[in-house]
C-alpha cells in the first residue's frame, strides 16, 4: 500500500518543481525529501524521476502518480473535513421514534433546543408505539426511541439500553366525582388495542375486578370524547393528558400506577455524537417539564 505522506511528498515536488522548495514548504530537510521519493520508487518499483543536474525531473511514470497523488489527498481532506463536522454536530442527521403523547408533548421543545444548539444537525421523526419503535431500533431504522414501560413490562431485548427520563402518572377519566378506580367495578371502560390495555387490566386487577373493555382505540383524544359522551371510563396517561384535556371530563391521579419514559439507544457506548446530543437534549427538556 503506498504511503500517504510519500505521496504528499511527490505532489509537492511536483507542484513546485524542485526538491528544495518541496523540503522548504514542508519543513524538513532535502535529504529527507529525496529519501522519500526513493522509497516510493522501491514501493512502487517504477522510475518516478530522473535527475537533470543538480536537480531533478518527473518521469512520465512520475507525473502520472503525481496527479493522481493530488486527487487522492485531496479526497483524504475532505472525507476527514467531513468526519469532523459529523463529530463536532455541524451536520448529519438523528432519527428518532417516539410513542403519540411524547411526540406531542416534548418533542416540539427537544426540536426547538437541537435547532438553536446543532442547527446543521437533521432530526427526523416517527411516530411509534413503544414495541415497533424497539424493533426500528434494532434493525436500525432510528437512532434513538422514546419508550415507556410499566412495572409489569417485560424485559427489553439484549443491547438495548434505556435512559431514564421520567415518571408519568396515570389518570382515571370519569365524567362523575368517583375518584377510585374500584368505584367503576360496573362501569364500561374505553380501553386501548389488545397489545396496550394490559395496564387498565392490571390496575382494575389490584382492585379485584375484570374490567368490561367496551370500546377500544389507542387515540388519546377520541378516549377523552367516549368518556366525555358517558360511554365509560378509562385510564390515560400524564403526558398524553397534557398534550390534549377534554373540558367535559374530570381526572383523578391513581397512585402506584406510573408509567417509566425513557430514551432508548442501542449497542455499546458511547453512542454515536449525534445520537448523544439528542438524549442529552431530552433528557434536559423532560426535566424541565416535570
Amino acid at each position: 500500500m503506498l504511503d500517504l505522506n510519500r505521496l504528499r511528498v511527490l505532489a509537492t515536488v511536483a507542484r513546485l518543481g524542485s526538491v528544495t522548495a518541496a523540503a522548504r514548504e514542508m519543513h524538513y530537510s532535502q535529504p529527507s525529501v529525496s529519501h522519500h521519493l526513493a522509497r516510493l520508487e522501491a514501493e512502487t518499483g517504477a522510475q518516478l524521476f530522473q535527475r537533470v543536474g543538480r536537480g531533478i525531473r518527473l518521469t512520465e511514470a512520475g507525473r502520472v502518480l503525481a496527479e493522481r497523488a493530488t486527487e487522492i489527498l485531496g479526497r483524504v481532506e475532505s472525507a476527514a473535513a467531513e468526519l469532523d463536522t459529523h463529530v463536532g454536530l455541524s451536520t448529519g442527521r438523528v432519527r428518532i421514534a417516539a410513542f403519540e403523547s411524547a411526540l406531542v408533548a416534548l418533542m416540539p421543545e427537544v426540536s426547538a433546543a437541537l435547532a438553536t444548539e446543532h442547527p446543521g444537525l437533521r432530526l427526523e421523526i416517527v411516530d411509534a408505539h413503544p414495541v415497533d419503535a424497539i424493533a426500528m431500533l434494532r434493525a436500525g431504522d432510528v437512532d434513538a426511541a422514546i419508550v415507556f414501560r410499566y412495572d409489569e413490562t417485560e424485559p427489553d431485548p439484549d443491547g438495548v439500553r434505556l435512559t431514564h427520563l421520567r415518571d408519568d402518572p396515570t389518570y382515571l377519566l370519569t365524567t362523575d366525582d368517583r375518584n377510585r378506580v374500584a368505584q367503576h367495578r360496573d362501569s364500561r371502560w374505553v380501553g386501548g388495542c389488545i397489545r396496550c390495555r394490559t395496564h387498565l387490566v392490571e390496575v382494575c386487577a389490584r382492585e379485584g375486578f375484570a374490567p368490561d373493555i367496551a370500546h377500544s382505540t389507542d387515540d388519546m383524544v377520541s378516549i377523552q370524547a367516549l368518556v366525555a359522551a358517558g360511554m365509560g371510563a378509562a385510564l390515560i396517561p400524564g403526558l398524553a393528558l397534557r398534550a390534549h384535556r377534554h373540558p367535559d371530563v374530570n381526572a383523578y391521579e391513581i397512585p402506584g400506577a406510573d408509567r417509566h419514559v425513557y430514551v432508548a439507544t442501542y449497542g455499546e457506548p458511547p453512542d454515536p455524537p449525534p445520537t448523544a446530543a439528542f438524549v442529552t437534549l431530552v433528557s434536559m427538556a423532560t426535566s424541565s417539564a416535570s
